[in-house]
């Protein structure tokens, strides 16, 4: 150990007088040297401003549409045209001639009903027919004498005005007779039951040998046609007021539009019926028991998809906005003070815009007013925003791939 630091003692030495020869400018220079080293090591490890972080938002670009706006309503089908069949005339029933549920055609026998009454009816009118036509006839031929007689004074006034007033009376026995005969052979043809229109029919309401007519049973079937049906809903009077403000007059064609009003049905499976129908009646009165007034659309059914009687979803056409302000409704803030959206400036920074809202479409909702097209607005994180803020603004796709880097904690 002595040894050691025997030793040691020496190297001390020997470098002391090492130290005592460097000179003034050589520690100038190993002092300058030493200061940048240190300068160097303070600029690595310095501690860097942190970037100022924003909110990152995903903004969008305001665009205009033709938007059209609907409502829905409950309606009923009814068919075009709805016939009772009954029998006009009394008897007993003898023959169906149709198959129930089919389709029948204008002007097809469909009952008859027993006609030898009615027959013997006409007959008999007939005969009466003949007998007062020869009785004019012969009224006839006895003025004919009587008046030259009485141009030649040979027979006298009152022959004159008999002959006269039986050639009249019997003239109108015959029309009388003619009428009668007339009438006999309508009811003789009421036997025969035919279908006024073409359309389906309905089962039979009565059965073979039933009396039928004034004293019994008179109705014996009915006749659908639903080639084109129509269909009933209620609007309110609210839905007249907002119509009438928008220069839309239901159930009048409007050659300055481009569109009328139409409706599209939903079917009991959920599914939409393919064809539109066109409204063409509305009540010009409100009901004052329930508010509302009648609105009738005619919709064509070639296929028999709707029934008379079926219940329906009705959307109308009320309206259509032309060039309207669009937005998404997500990006829309509701408060007290009312509806404001978050809208970007070019130097991204965001302000607070309150707009007048209109009607909701879809997903979008109409601006009235406050916004311009093509202007940015937030869809997006907007509920860590505040106005003048500045934000980072990215598009969809970027805030996508964004949110699919972040790590799964």
């Amino acid at each position: 150990m002595k040894i050691l630091i025997k030793e040691l003692k020496g190297s001390t030495r020997k470098i002391s007088i090492e130290v005592r020869k460097i000179s003034r400018r050589q520690w100038i220079v190993f002092f300058c040297v030493l200061v940048l080293i240190a300068g160097g090591i303070w600029w690595w490890l310095r501690p860097r401003p942190q970037e100022p972080v924003y909110p990152v938002i995903e903004a969008e670009n305001v665009v205009t549409d033709d938007v059209e706006i609907y409502g829905e309503y409950v309606g009923r089908i009814r068919a075009q045209q709805f016939v009772e069949i009954r029998a006009r005339v009394e008897g007993y029933l003898e023959k169906m001639l149709f198959a129930e549920g089919t389709y029948i055609k204008k002007d097809q026998v469909l009952f008859i009903i027993d006609p030898k009454l009615y027959k013997a009816r006409v007959d008999k009118a007939k005969a009466q027919l003949n007998k007062d036509k020869a009785n004019a006839v012969k009224a006839e031929r006895d003025l004919q004498r009587i008046q030259p007689l009485y141009d030649q004074n040979a027979a006298s006034k009152l022959d004159l005005d008999n002959a006269v007033a039986s050639y009249e009376s019997a003239k109108a026995e015959v029309a009388m007779s003619e009428a009668d005969l007339a009438q006999a052979e309508m009811a003789l043809g009421y036997t025969t039951v035919r279908s006024p229109i073409s359309g389906y029919i309905s089962e039979r309401n009565v059965d073979i040998g039933t009396l039928v007519g004034p004293g019994g049973k008179s109705l014996l079937a009915t006749i659908v046609k639903s080639d084109t049906v129509r269909v009933d809903f209620s609007m309110t009077g609210l839905d007249y007021l907002n119509s009438k403000a928008r220069n839309v007059n239901l159930g009048q064609k409007d050659t300055t539009r481009k569109w009328n009003p139409y409706i599209t049905i939903t079917l009991p499976d959920n599914s939409v019926y393919p064809l539109k129908g066109l409204v063409d009646f509305a009540d010009p009165q409100v009901d004052p028991k329930t508010g509302t007034f009648s609105v009738r659309a005619e919709m064509a059914n070639p296929d028999h998809i709707l029934l008379p009687g079926q219940f329906t979803r009705v959307k109308l056409l009320l309206d259509v906005r032309e060039n309207a302000i669009i937005v998404p409704t997500k990006a829309i803030i509701i408060e007290k003070g009312g509806a404001y959206i978050f809208v970007v400036r070019h130097d991204d920074v965001v302000e607070k815009r309150f707009v007048e809202l209109g009607p909701e479409v879809g997903n979008n909702t109409v601006v009235e007013r406050g916004l311009s097209s093509n202007e940015r607005i937030v869809v997006e994180g907007y509920h860590k925003l505040a106005h003048g803020q500045k934000v980072r603004v990215m598009t969809p796709e970027e805030m996508k791939k964004s949110e699919e880097e972040q790590p799964i904690e």
